[in-house]
């Protein structure tokens, strides 16, 4: 794809500083492009690469026009609009419509005559698949399933049945939707096996990466709102609410009812504990431990940072110490207390 800089300003809400007919084709970093192909800048401290950037055009803000060498595409937000450009750039690769000979799919399924299903995929009965999906191969799609407009799944996907996905959904890769909770009685030392009868509710423009599993509730729903984006390798339990417009990294685990609240960021590897509401607008960081609900807004961490091996050691050794010391402070404190009251 090529597009003039006006062309591009005018899609994304931008303003040209400099040839607005230049032609792009590609973007790249601020160090390694070349004539026609654009960069950004998000971060004024890289303003000393961008002085020597061989690209067409930089997209930035107004504050640091000044030191940019070529023309500038200026906005308010330029990681934001970073993104816009590469989505003109590099637009989607969509297949032509129709459900390839190789593809089994169930009675009384209504599937829009504009959607492709890849090869060897399964679709099982009562399913609705609205216009302009696309079903990549391999992927696994049971009883009464409902999939909204335009939403895609790119292969090897499984969706469990009776779970509804909304319009614009992006699923990669080996993600299962609506797998069993992990509900388990225990009688008398053994585990009996709990049925979980509800369901998984993705809501629209939802972006669910590869690997990453969301279990149907046990009873009610397990409900993913409008806009969040899940990386690869995510848990989310049964019975769990995302929050509208949060992202979740990485390697995180969402054990089961707890409800995580809108627009927040929870970074990679993070636990949290079952049945506890995370308030809007909290970011949890990397590695994060949540044992208990975090009721207002706000940036939360735990755990121990890296450190040398020796040092850990000995730290952690004090770390076991922390009760008895705190007791013994305590006691020092009567004392001290005792003789000031001698004293005066």
């Amino acid at each position: 794809m090529r597009f003039t800089l006006k062309e591009l300003a005018d899609a994304i809400g931008g303003t040209i500083d400099g040839d607005a007919l230049i032609e792009v084709h590609s973007i790249n970093t601020l160090t390694d492009a070349v004539a026609g192909q654009i960069t950004f800048l998000s971060d004024s401290r890289f303003k000393k690469e961008m002085q020597n950037t061989a690209a067409s055009a930089v997209i930035l803000r107004q504050q640091d026009r000044d030191a940019c060498p070529v023309t500038a595409l200026i906005v308010e937000n330029p990681y934001a609009a970073y993104a816009k450009v590469t989505n003109l750039l590099y637009p989607s690769r969509r297949e032509e419509a129709g459900i390839h000979t190789s593809v089994v799919v169930g009675e009384g399924c209504e599937i829009a005559t504009d959607v492709w299903i890849g090869p060897h995929s399964y679709v099982g009965k009562n399913v609705r698949i609205a216009p302009g999906c696309q079903i990549g191969p391999g992927c696994l799609i049971e009883d009464n399933v409902q999939i909204g407009a335009n939403t895609v799944l790119l292969g090897n996907v499984t969706v469990m049945h009776d779970c509804n996905l909304g319009e614009g959904v992006l699923i990669h890769p080996g993600a299962v939707i609506g797998s069993d909770g992990f509900g388990q009685a225990n009688d008398k030392g053994c585990w009996i096996k709990i049925p979980q009868i509800g369901r998984v509710l993705i809501e629209n423009d939802v972006e669910i990466g590869a690997n990453t599993t969301i279990d149907r509730g046990s009873i009610g729903d397990t409900v993913v709102e409008e806009g969040v984006k899940l990386d690869n390798l995510v848990h989310i339990a049964h019975n769990v609410r995302v929050g509208a417009h949060t992202v979740i990294a990485a390697g995180t685990g969402i054990a089961g009812s707890t409800t995580i609240g809108r627009n927040c960021m929870i970074g990679g590897s993070v636990g949290i504990s079952g049945h506890l509401t995370i308030a809007d607008n909290v970011t949890l960081t990397g590695r994060t431990t949540v044992l208990q609900s975090v009721k207002e807004a706000g940036v939360y961490s735990s755990g121990t940072p890296v450190e040398p091996n020796r040092q850990w050691h000995k730290n952690y050794t004090r770390f076991k110490q922390l009760d008895e010391m705190a007791k013994r402070i305590k006691t020092l404190e009567k004392m001290l207390a005792t003789l000031e009251e001698k004293g005066n």
